[in-house]
């Protein structure tokens, strides 16, 4: 009898721990859910916070002459299609706000203009987070990190052995309007004739032409026109002491968008996203491709 009622007090036991432990699993587990059910629903409610120019749009300029950041690649029926890992990151970032994306192709100098009016929520168009830009425009952390160079043809390629060859008198310098380039052509190139043009097309042009002796252009950039324009020579790496990658402009005091486009930024770089769109960036790059604005 004692060993029946000893038995039974144990059962009784072992079946109070079981449901106990059941509970504490299931109230852990609902727990966790409700957690991250409350994270979900503040990421929702931190994008509706978010303000655009256009409600429920993402508008984002560009200047598409800056292969493989955006350009223009020409499909096989002739129709040419923005494309570039810019593009693609602007359209991540605008599927990760929820929000539709509008693209408005400008010269470079324009997109700066556009952020800092804010026409447009942000611009995306390969810029350094130069802190002399900072008081048009806030900036996002680095997407993408590249370098800068010297360009010039093929056949002046010896006259360059250093970047003290780049600093006289008789050259004619080139950099894009607006750019940090320009900055680098003055440090580097002070003696020289600095010649501002807006798009990078045009210095390529004028640098086969003869029309320039060189310019300092920003390195996947160069490689990409070096590999459609066999006249065009790399010709030195050129230190650069500012951030050293590229940012998104983001209008202004838009601190909720600012917030956004960081996160989808980390998402991208932390799942290889970002990866990819660089890789097929360059590929279409390699391809047929248009470089600037297309009425121009």
């Amino acid at each position: 009898m004692k060993k029946r009622v000893i038995a039974a007090i144990m059962a009784m036991t072992m079946a109070f721990g079981l449901a106990a432990c059941g509970a504490s699993k299931e109230s852990a587990q609902n727990t966790t859910a409700t957690q991250e059910g409350a994270d979900t629903a503040a990421d929702a409610d931190a994008k509706e916070e978010i303000k655009t120019v256009t409600p429920g749009k993402l508008t984002v300029a560009t200047s598409p002459d800056f292969a493989p950041y955006e350009f223009y690649a020409i499909g096989e029926d002739g129709t040419p299609e923005l494309a570039g890992f810019d593009i693609a990151l602007a359209g991540y970032i605008a599927d990760y706000l929820g929000l539709e994306l509008e693209i408005v192709p400008v010269d470079f100098d324009g997109v700066l203009m556009e952020v800092q009016t804010k026409s447009v929520d942000i611009g995306i168009s390969g810029l350094s987070p130069d802190p002399k830009r900072e008081a048009i425009m806030d900036f996002s952390e680095l997407y993408y990190v590249g370098g800068q160079s010297f360009v010039t043809s093929v056949d002046k390629k010896d006259k360059f052995k250093n970047l003290d060859d780049t600093n006289s008198s008789n050259l004619e310098i080139g950099a894009q309007t607006g750019s940090i380039q320009v900055d680098l052509a003055k440090t580097y190139s002070s003696s020289a004739d600095i010649i501002q043009l807006s798009k990078v097309t045009d210095i390529v042009a004028e640098i086969i032409a003869g029309k320039l002796d060189g310019a300092y252009i920003e390195t996947p950039v160069a490689e990409s026109y070096a590999k459609n324009y066999p006249e065009l020579y790399i010709a030195l790496d050129v230190p650069y002491e500012g951030a050293e990658g590229a940012a998104v402009g983001v209008s202004k005091g838009n601190e909720a968008l600012l917030k956004g486009v960081n996160e989808a930024i980390s998402k991208a770089l932390a799942d290889g996203t970002m990866d990819e769109f660089v890789a097929t960036a360059n590929e279409k790059a390699s391809g047929e491709i248009h470089e600037g604005l297309l009425d121009n």
